[in-house]
């Protein structure tokens, strides 16, 4: 599977919106995604991890528990 382009960016435009970036890297079948908070990002705004997994699966081209999701709550 490929990635539809189109759907990625207007993901990522509606993530903009509530001061959220992006950032994908897709590797095959699997793909590690991180979603960053810029200064006015509203923390509530953001559905839980699950949900975004499988919205981002078929924008993706991989499986949603292949995606490897990093939330600006999680710890490094």
């Amino acid at each position: 599977m490929t990635i539809d382009q189109a759907q990625l960016e207007q993901l990522k435009q509606t993530l903009q919106a509530d001061d959220y970036r992006l950032d994908v890297d897709v590797q095959g079948d699997s793909a590690d995604v991180a979603i960053v908070a810029g200064p006015d990002a509203c923390e509530e705004c953001l559905v839980p991890k699950p949900l975004m997994q499988s919205m981002l699966a078929p924008v993706l081209g991989v499986q949603p528990d292949s995606i490897r999701l990093t939330y600006p709550t999680d710890k490094a």
